[in-house]
């Protein structure tokens, strides 16, 4: 992939000389983090081909191997989310559950012809390629999967696609190789889902807190907390941008911020989101 090459020099030399290496000489556990993950997908996917190429390796190779894995339906190339790849009889819709584990290790069983790569990651509601977090990759399915991730079968790849690695359970961590991929899009500062809300918060009472708690609740019905708190801490962002020369207001902005931020942390450690938000709430409107 031609824009990978020239995204991600390293990165694509990195693993091109060792696949090609006579020893096959990479990871079987490989961790990338980064807030491109659609960057990370393709990385994996180019991994996968390299390892099941049965052409040349270049980036226009069209054997049978290469033009699955580019057409997303290579037999052993397996994208493992909550969505993906899941048992028949499995009904969860917001985990990667013990039951698709339990299918995988079965699966690894059986010999194939082919390298397996196995490429772990998250989608969000419109099927966008997302980060894996200790929410939808729960330390239940991972410690079941961990013998695998220690001793895999032969000619067995696994990848795991993560925003942050304090996001994944430390134990795949420390099994994996981690890679940072750095993102080469604009950063998004789109604060469009939470703006109706945090237009005039800085003017709320204290008989309002609990009105504006609600109210960002009831976003996260319908959308990731991680993202709700990335867009509030957009909007001030601007607001601190458009407020540049009002010391009294910047340091209320930026106090804000870092309450932002804690609650970030806070919801990453499996607190409950509706006392996270309580708190926020209380700081932010009445600055405590």
């Amino acid at each position: 992939m031609h824009c990978l090459d020239e995204k991600y020099p390293f990165l694509t030399k990195y693993f091109t000389n060792g696949i090609n290496s006579a020893d096959k000489n990479i990871a079987h556990c490989i961790l990338f983090y980064g807030s491109d993950l659609q960057s990370q997908y393709d990385l994996a996917l180019e991994i996968a081909r390299l390892l099941n190429c049965k052409g040349t390796k270049d980036d226009n190779c069209t054997c049978l191997n290469c033009n699955w894995i580019r057409e997303n339906k290579h037999p052993a190339v397996l994208t493992i989310s909550r969505v993906d790849n899941k048992p028949s009889d499995d009904s969860s819709k917001t985990v990667i559950s013990v039951e698709q584990a339990r299918m995988i290790k079965n699966d690894l069983l059986i010999s194939s012809d082919y390298h397996r790569v196995l490429i772990f990651c998250d989608k969000d509601k419109d099927g966008n390629i997302a980060g894996l977090n200790t929410q939808n990759f729960q330390e239940e399915a991972s410690n079941a999967l961990l013998k695998t991730f220690e001793e895999p079968p032969e000619n067995t790849t696994f990848i795991f696609l993560t925003k942050d690695k304090s996001d994944m359970i430390s134990t795949i961590v420390s099994r994996a190789q981690c890679f940072y991929v750095p993102s080469k899009l604009d950063e998004d500062r789109d604060f469009s889902v939470v703006k109706d809300i945090m237009d005039g918060y800085l003017e709320l009472e204290r008989d309002e807190v609990l009105d504006f708690y609600n109210k960002i609740l009831e976003l996260t019905k319908d959308n990731e907390p991680q993202t709700i708190f990335t867009q509030m801490q957009n909007y001030i962002e601007a607001l601190l941008k458009a407020n540049i020369n009002n010391n009294a207001l910047k340091i209320k902005l930026i106090q804000d911020l870092k309450s932002i931020e804690t609650a970030k942390k806070e919801y990453k450690l499996n607190m409950n989101i509706q006392t996270i938000l309580e708190t926020l709430s209380f700081k932010m409107i009445l600055n405590d």
